[in-house]
């Protein structure tokens, strides 16, 4: 009895003894998190603030009554997301998709990585699908049970004089239009097949109406589509593509490809993130109706307009905001359409045109009666079957009164318009003091 009595009491030493945290309730211990300010963004550090018209309703739209909310912290673009960016989600689906084409062709023929021509885009073998980044998830292909990705560490090629054989030059055939005499020559690619597998994320097998996938190519007739007795065939044909407005706000995006946009862009960063063992960010999205409402501001507390107010002037009598400031003169602010994403003073938050140039969507739905019933904390109402999605700042097509930072308005989801864009928004993580984040 007395060897089992000081056998358990050397038991017990040993386990005390070889315990760090010596019994006690201490946590499980995760790596240190730091805070990372993305690229291109500002944070806007969270509080309270009266949310609603700043001055009379002068149209009586009565749906928009002063109402004190309280948002939490959150980094937004520093500018509207130009044409440039945007490319770079376009070209990333249609590399994409190319990539895929090319690997499907290859093992149709039976060629592997080690054949030249096109075998040298086929399948890679990805192991275990969890070791995959976002991204490469993204484009696998299942066959049975054995997981394939496409390869993308081989550059593509598009110059036709230097494809690698006829395989090859099928795929690459098969994504541009068959030739116009008006081309003069010049292939142009097929945006339909521009597919980008848009899901709602938080329950993947729902495909939000788009189940072969979302086109994301931009709707550049827009620009004679929205005014029809106004000759606007240049803007249709230059703007988005011509590197003269590269740094311009994207136009003719849906809401559903502004969203589809934010769920790329999350994949991209975190697929970086993984491949330099970093941890995952959080998701980009929309802003809500209260945070764009607050980051507009830019800390001033009543102010008609992110500048403050009530005048559309400064005291050297230049316009702050691309807008149409006289009844059929819409230069008198030195621009006809759009300006550069990052033109006039940006707001105390350092954000720019959150007033004017163009109007952005926003991750709620319009309802004249929403600020009643909405919490007063990170308050937002987003029914997905509902497309009244609301827009706010006003564009360079409207009148003072859209440009107050308290103006609601909405447009169709599914319909695309020549002033209508987005900037984008991410949580800010972590429990630093704003005032000290604000320095990383």
């Amino acid at each position: 009895m007395k060897k089992i009595v000081f056998l358990a009491l050397a038991l017990a030493l040993v386990v005390g003894c070889g315990s760090k945290d010596k019994g006690e309730l201490t946590g499980v211990k995760g790596k240190r998190w730091h805070p990372e300010k993305p690229y291109g963004m500002s944070l806007i550090p969270g509080g309270a603030f009266i949310m609603g018209k700043s001055d009379d309703d002068i149209i009586d739209l009565q749906d928009a009554p002063t109402k004190t909310v309280t948002v939490r912290s959150f980094y937004m673009d520093e500018t509207e997301i130009t044409n440039s960016e945007y490319r770079q989600f376009v070209h990333w689906v249609r590399d994409s998709i190319i990539r895929l084409n090319l690997a499907e062709l290859a093992d149709l023929e039976g060629k592997t990585p080690d054949d030249e021509g096109i075998g040298e885009y086929a399948y890679v073998d990805s192991g275990d699908p969890e070791d995959l980044t976002p991204y490469e998830r993204y484009m696998i292909d299942t066959y049975g049970d054995e997981q394939r990705k496409i390869n993308r560490d081989v550059d593509l090629i598009f110059d036709k004089e230097d494809y690698p054989d006829e395989l090859y030059a099928e795929v690459m055939d098969d994504m541009y239009l068959p030739p116009k005499p008006q081309d003069q020559g010049e292939r142009k690619l097929d945006v339909s097949k521009l597919l980008f597998n848009y899901t709602d994320l938080r329950s993947p097998e729902r495909h939000w109406g788009y189940p072969e996938g979302l086109e994301v190519y931009p709707d550049t007739a827009v620009w004679t589509t929205d005014f029809e007795y106004s000759y606007n065939q240049t803007m249709s044909f230059e703007y988005y593509n011509s590197d003269a407005f590269a740094d311009y706000p994207v136009v003719g995006i849906t809401w559903h490809q502004a969203v589809a946009f934010c769920q790329w862009r999350t994949l991209y960063k975190n697929g970086y993130q993984k491949s330099k063992g970093k941890q995952k960010t959080s998701t980009f999205r929309l802003p809500t109706e209260a945070e764009w409402e607050y980051a507009a501001r830019g800390g001033l507390e009543g102010a008609m307009f992110p500048w403050g107010g009530p005048y559309a002037k400064n005291d050297r009598g230049c316009f702050l905001a691309n807008f149409k400031p006289l009844r059929g003169n819409y230069a008198a602010d030195q621009a006809l359409y759009t300006v550069e994403a990052d033109a006039y003073e940006p707001n105390g938050y350092n954000l720019y045109n959150m007033a004017g140039n163009v109007s952005e969507w926003v991750n709620s739905h319009y309802d004249d009666a929403s600020y009643d019933y909405t919490a007063s904390f990170n308050p937002n109402v987003n029914d997905e079957f509902n497309d009244r999605k609301v827009i706010r700042g006003g564009s360079w097509k409207d009148v003072k009164y859209f440009l107050q930072v308290s103006s609601r308005d909405y447009e169709d989801a599914y319909t695309p318009r020549s002033y209508i864009g987005f900037r984008t928004v991410q949580d800010y993580l972590g429990t630093d003091a704003t005032a000290n984040a604000a320095t990383n």
